[in-house]
């Protein structure tokens, strides 16, 4: 795992979740700024969400670990970050893939009853490359 401490994201919620996980992934970024990186390449991509809210579920949880997982390992784990819908158009660069993740974690976290949010998604492109992904809580992203 990402075998470091996060950048931390300060709040006010009674509890924070992380969970870690990592996927493969490729990609191109398909312009010539990109460089090698317009090359169809793959990364083993190192992810940390952070969850935070004051109500846990009917279970104790805040939000179950596998459900995290189910919402981002299924979608990208061994694909061509090209083809995914969400990017429209848009090159999958590691900001838009962090971008996506939290969407795709908030709209799941939107559908519980105890409502918690999604603080920050850290996408780690390579030991020496990442991104951290904060939305507006409230706003758009």
């Amino acid at each position: 795992m990402l075998q470091q401490f996060y950048p931390q994201v300060p709040h006010n919620y009674t509890f924070e979740l992380n969970k870690d996980m990592h996927l493969a992934a490729a990609h191109y970024i398909d312009d010539d700024r990109a460089g090698d990186c317009r090359n169809m390449h793959g990364h083993t991509y190192f992810i940390n969400v952070t969850i935070a809210g004051d109500n846990l579920d009917e279970l104790g949880f805040l939000v179950d670990f596998k459900r995290l997982k189910s919402i981002i390992h299924k979608r990208y784990d061994h694909t061509l970050l090209n083809n995914h819908q969400e990017f429209n158009g848009r090159p999958p660069t590691t900001e838009e893939v962090a971008r996506q993740i939290g969407l795709a974690v908030q709209a799941e976290l939107d559908t519980l009853e105890n409502k918690p949010v999604c603080l920050q998604v850290l996408v780690r492109e390579t030991p020496t490359s990442y991104v951290v992904y904060r939305p507006k809580q409230g706003g758009a992203s």
